[in-house]
């Protein structure tokens, strides 16, 4: 009888431990699951950067803030802390290992060739020696890691949607995208538009606006891009097979020429640091609300790098008057700088 009783009691405690462990272990991927990397702070981190621009040989010239004389180095040392938990730490070895044979596309604007051109450098100082091949034919750039396989590409298309040269001149139509074939069979894919339907002038590479069949000389913005965007919306339900490809959507990278913003009378030139803190005095951009509604309309997976807060508390990270392009850059980033950030999330996010 006794013997029978400690069986019991030694079962039961088993069975108590068991479950102690399994709700614990519930309870750390929840946790995980529920981190938000998008809300924090940066500071300064000396162990950052993570690679020197003078030794990459992918990074476009127009990001290469050292290069063209920026002054000031501080900005390359911040590093973004979430508040309720601990960003990973982008490990360019692990990220050729794990993605090995498999090919990544950033599709979209200069904005894409930014973080595309940050993700070759961070890979690149992960393996320096490295065999490497880069081709660049029409609006396709690729860079091969050769002993992983591991390509990376760039699609350059500032819309997502397709411009069309016809008799009446240049046509943006907001509800066709032909050129998504050169997307197919990625194993991941990672969009991005906004900055260009802002342009108008002489900056508008088109004519005419056409959707469905109603063609016009202009569209209220926001109202083409929530359209553009819900067309690609579409082409990703219909085209992309989530079981093969992961999908992201970069997020909306914001401009620093309204000093009002933040409480200065001038743009980013001359910024030195971070806004202090985790929110942006300027509010959150109108486009942000249009990408997260149509997001919520897909059927398939798509995953936001919700980077706009974050990187609107760099006001110090643009190239400014330190760039191969005259006139004075608020748009894009330095590199070393805010992109490195973003493949860092990106990172983070292909882990889960």
């Amino acid at each position: 009888m006794e013997f029978k009783f400690q069986y019991l009691l030694k079962t039961f405690i088993g069975i108590v431990l068991f479950a102690s462990n399994f709700m614990q272990n519930v309870s750390n991927f929840a946790e995980a699951k529920e981190c938000d990397w998008f809300t924090g702070h940066w500071e300064i981190d000396n162990s950052y950067p993570l690679y020197d621009s003078s030794s990459c040989p992918f990074i476009d010239s127009q990001f290469d803030c050292q290069k063209f004389g920026r002054p000031d180095t501080e900005y390359l040392s911040y590093s973004w802390k979430p508040h309720s938990c601990n960003l990973p730490r982008f490990d360019g070895a692990e990220f050729l290992k794990r993605w090995k044979g498999k090919n990544i596309m950033f599709v979209g604007d200069s904005l894409s060739l930014n973080q595309w051109s940050s993700l070759a450098c961070l890979l690149h100082a992960a393996v320096p020696k490295a065999k490497t091949t880069f081709t660049r034919k029409g609006p396709i750039s690729k860079i091969t890691f050769e002993d992983n396989q591991v390509t990376i590409f760039l699609y350059r298309t500032p819309y997502l949607v397709d411009i069309v040269q016809e008799s009446v001149g240049r046509v943006l139509k907001v509800d066709s995208i032909q050129q998504g074939n050169a997307w197919r069979g990625m194993d991941m894919l990672i969009f991005n538009t906004w900055h260009w339907w802002t342009h108008s002038g002489s900056s508008q590479p088109w004519d005419f606006v056409q959707d469905g069949s109603n063609i016009t000389k202009d569209m209220d913005r926001l109202v083409a891009f929530s359209k553009g965007l819900s067309t690609w919306g579409k082409w990703v339900d219909q085209n992309v097979n989530p079981s093969k490809t992961k999908v992201f959507f970069q997020g909306i990278s914001p401009t620093h020429y309204l000093g009002n913003e933040w409480g200065s009378k001038s743009n980013c030139g001359g910024e030195q640091q971070p806004i202090n803190g985790s929110t942006y005095p300027g509010g959150t951009p109108p486009a942000v609300k249009v990408l997260k509604k149509v997001l919520n309309t897909l059927r398939q997976p798509v995953y936001l790098l919700d980077v706009t807060t974050l990187s609107q508390l760099r006001k110090d990270g643009h190239p400014s008057k330190y760039s191969e392009h005259p006139g004075m850059d608020c748009s894009h980033w330095c590199l070393p700088g805010l992109p490195d950030t973003w493949n860092q999330l990106l990172y983070a996010s292909t882990r889960e």
